[in-house]
């Protein structure tokens, strides 16, 4: 990415609103982050999973004037709705999925704090950083990039104010900084297929290993303290004439026929190729050698992650 900001709508993105009076409860018992914790001024990453600790989806979550609201794939918006509706109850909780009512804005680069200073005034000043200005919450994911959340009637006006002092780029750059970044995004081909281990989420802040339960929160705590976790989530780049997907199998030269891992996330890379988050068995990636879709597949080149893998 270079100096200059750019900007991306985005459409494959979504928002779910949760609020009411036992919202915060009702959350605090389905998500693996701690939202008690979560105050006006920040966001969380975390995940919603199966009693069996599979994650159904993972998220970037806030509160904006007493409520929270989930960022996640657009995708699985109504799916998470639908299955976090059952649970409410007697609870005084309501969901909606609003994505239709806001806009999704993402902005990098190294002058993209600044741009954002001309229009907003005070910014985030930290990563997972959130303020909110004219109903509109701005987050700051790293150093360099922001998440816009704005109602659907600033659109124009907002996109008007990036324009005088940035590029536009396609909403799979925007993925590709995720990616690259390390964030994981569960999507329909893989819900229900990995423990929030197995795609970094406990490194990222996204797992409360000291809160009360939660749906899986049993089999995630025990592989914490317990067990060893054979599968992680790495970074590589795949040069590859058909595009890695998103569900694609993983195989390696130690497991033979039985796949090793697979592909979470994948973006096109700006100087060919793809790069990818791949949830992968430890012992095929330090045996060095994983290919996509079979043994004699394309090769994945592992790449250095901004954190580190323990």
């Amino acid at each position: 990415m270079n100096s200059e900001a750019k900007y991306a709508r985005l459409t494959e993105r979504g928002l779910l609103r949760i609020e009411g009076s036992d919202a915060r409860a009702f959350l605090q018992g389905q998500l693996s982050c701690d939202v008690d914790r979560l105050d006006e001024s920040h966001a969380s990453y975390g995940s919603y999973s199966t009693p069996q600790g599979r994650m159904v989806a993972s998220f970037l979550l806030w509160r904006d004037a007493g409520a929270y609201v989930m960022h996640l794939p657009r995708s699985l918006c109504e799916t998470v709705r639908q299955r976090l509706t059952k649970f409410i109850l007697r609870s005084k909780v309501s969901l909606h999925d609003v994505t239709k009512d806001q806009v999704l804005i993402g902005v990098a680069g190294t002058s993209a704090g600044e741009l954002l200073g001309t229009i907003f005034g005070a910014i985030p000043d930290a990563p997972l950083a959130r303020s909110a200005a004219r109903d509109t919450s701005v987050l700051r994911l790293e150093p360099e990039r922001f998440l816009i959340a704005a109602p659907l009637g600033q659109e124009a006006d907002l996109l008007n104010a990036l324009a005088k002092g940035a590029g536009q780029m396609d909403e799979s750059h925007w993925d590709l900084l995720d990616i690259r970044a390390g964030i994981p995004y569960i999507l329909p081909a893989t819900q229900e297929q990995f423990v929030p281990q197995a795609a970094n989420l406990d490194l990222i802040g996204g797992v409360s290993f000291d809160k009360g339960c939660y749906p899986g929160q049993e089999i995630v705590a025990r592989m914490h303290y317990r067990g060893k976790l054979k599968e992680r989530m790495y970074l590589a780049h795949v040069a590859s004439a058909q595009a890695p997907r998103p569900g694609d199998k993983l195989f390696g030269a130690d497991l033979g026929q039985q796949a090793t891992g697979m592909i979470v996330n994948a973006a096109p890379a700006p100087g060919g190729g793809h790069d990818v988050l791949a949830a992968v068995h430890i012992s095929s990636v330090e045996h060095g050698s994983v290919h996509l879709r079979a043994n004699n597949g394309p090769p994945l080149a592992f790449l250095d992650l901004p954190y580190r893998i323990r």
